[in-house]
């Protein structure tokens, strides 16, 4: 379990955890959506939840693990137990030597590390028997034990997992399986009914109702989200179950809940299944999930950031950094670019963006239609696949009161104090060389750079439209903001650079 925010925990809904790394074979889902039931007033949605429930139960399963086991070798345990209250004197008292020696002179003892156990769900995909589940429901799982609404059991013998977007498929070799529809969680709304199924608490099937309660979340579980929010009761070991639209169709897998309690608390998170379909085909087909990326950081557009770029909020997604080496760079993408379309779909925010670029195909040129200073302009980018290890944010270092420069401006305007950025200050920031900017030395107190989040140690390595590499074009670029009454700062932290707007 994972405390992200005060009291609030959030929690994978998983009894246990597990996974075996191996290969799932077969092909993917083509089955058609069947006839579902219409309500026609309130009174047959009762008769709806019935029938999508008969219907779906026998493509869903429960799923137990097992972790490994490991023996640990000790010739030196003491005879009452390696964490005896006895074990100093036995080593220190000369009358217990003989008989030491005696014990470690025997075979060495084997202890084993204990078993856990783990619970979740799944469901069928495939009538070849292949079943999607959460990678964290098999993640380190020694054995992985397969239980059919029917009561069968089975041992998956292949797995395949991704977890940047908690994505797993594994496969049992089992006759007369039923699979379920996959749907379009694109088409999902805010409001729109649902059902969650699975194995909460590892007690046996269970249905629970509820609607879609939000879209587009990132809570900072996985590195991939885009989840759909849900009131319907979601518990530990429900991970990996399907979420069910009113024509009985997988729109969702779900994943985690949100509790202070442990339990249900009304806020649960499910992998949209677009998502989770893209992900699992690229198991079945490779063993592994090939991404495209731009290599690029990104930021929403804010209320703030709207008003400076005059245009919508929600509008696109701005750029912090270009990294050295990647696609962006190789198109020319500079800081500040506010990228509005790529690939013919229109840009909403970083998540959105995210889940354009990474289905994209290697290898493929695309159009991005960006606005930069003002200007719209189309740049052809062509797709690099993303590496294994990328973007590891680094944690916020203070400033230190070491050694400073003598050339320390006092900017009045904003109620900051900045200095230049030497490499020797840079480094024992923690930044890299290739850094360049002013360093923040001190924000007064209750200041409007105080509200719009600037903080001692930042860098600020551009004003509007104006890099900042050294104190005049610092105060060049303050000069021309000078008759505006906010100013648009591009500021870097360890986590990332991000753009702010500072009210006068």
């Amino acid at each position: 379990m994972k405390a992200l925010t005060g009291n609030r925990n959030w929690m994978f809904a998983i009894v246990g955890s597990a996974c075996l790394v191996g290969a799932a074979v077969g092909v993917a889902q083509k089955d058609t959506s069947p006839e579902m039931p219409v309500a026609a007033n309130v009174q047959d949605l009762s008769n709806v939840f019935r029938e999508i429930s008969r219907k779906a139960m026998p493509a869903i399963v429960a799923i137990e693990t097992v972790s490994k086991t490991s023996e640990v070798s000790d010739s030196s345990v003491s005879p009452f137990g390696d964490s005896s209250p006895f074990q100093d004197l036995l080593e220190k008292d000369p009358r217990f030597k003989d008989m030491m020696k005696q014990f470690q002179n025997q075979p060495r003892q084997q202890r084993q590390a204990p078993r856990r156990m783990g619970s979740g769900s799944g469901f069928v995909i495939n009538k070849s028997g292949l079943i999607m589940t959460n990678s964290h429901v098999v993640n380190g799982a020694d054995v992985v034990k397969v239980i059919l609404n029917d009561g069968r059991e089975f041992t998956a013998t292949d797995i395949r997992m991704d977890p940047r977007s908690d994505v797993a498929v594994i496969k049992i070799d089992a006759p007369n399986l039923q699979a379920i529809p996959l749907g379009d969680s694109g088409k999902m709304e805010i409001g729109d009914w649902v059902l969650a199924i699975g194995n909460p608490f590892g007690i046996g099937m269970s249905v629970t109702n509820g609607i879609i309660s939000a879209k587009g979340r990132g809570p900072g579980i996985n590195d991939r989200e885009d989840y759909l929010q849900t009131d319907a009761a979601i518990n530990p070991g429900n991970s990996g179950g399907p979420l069910l639209n009113l024509r009985g169709e997988v729109i969702g897998i779900n994943t985690a809940i949100s509790s202070r309690s442990g339990g249900y608390d009304g806020v649960g998170f499910a992998i949209p299944v677009n998502m989770a379909r893209w992900v699992s085909g690229q198991l079945i087909d490779h063993g592994l999930v090939k991404r495209s990326f731009l290599g690029v950081g990104i930021q929403p557009i804010s209320n703030e950031l709207a008003r400076s770029f005059d245009i919508k909020v929600g509008q696109g997604a701005i750029v912090t950094q270009v990294m050295e080496g990647s696609p962006a760079e190789a198109a020319g993408l500079k800081t500040g670019d506010i990228i509005l379309k790529f690939a013919d779909k229109d840009v909403t925010g970083p998540r959105n963006l995210q889940g354009i670029v990474e289905q994209l195909v290697v290898g493929k040129a695309y159009v991005m239609e960006l606005l930069r200073d003002g200007k719209h302009v189309n740049q052809n980018i062509t797709m690099q696949e993303m590496p294994k290890s990328f973007s590891v944010a680094k944690d916020e270092k203070p400033l230190e009161d070491a050694k400073k420069e003598k050339q320390k401006t006092s900017v009045n305007e904003l109620k900051i104090e900045v200095q230049p950025l030497t490499k020797e200050l840079g480094n024992q920031l923690g930044y890299a060389d290739d850094v360049k900017g002013v360093v923040i030395t001190s924000v007064e107190a209750g200041s409007p750079a105080e509200e719009a989040g600037l903080m001692k140690g930042m860098i600020i390595e551009k004003i509007g439209t104006t890099e900042v590499s050294t104190m005049d074009h610092f105060n060049q670029g303050l000069k021309e903001a000078k008759d505006k009454k906010s100013v648009l700062l591009l500021v870097r932290n360890h986590s990332g650079a991000r753009f702010v707007v500072v009210q006068k």
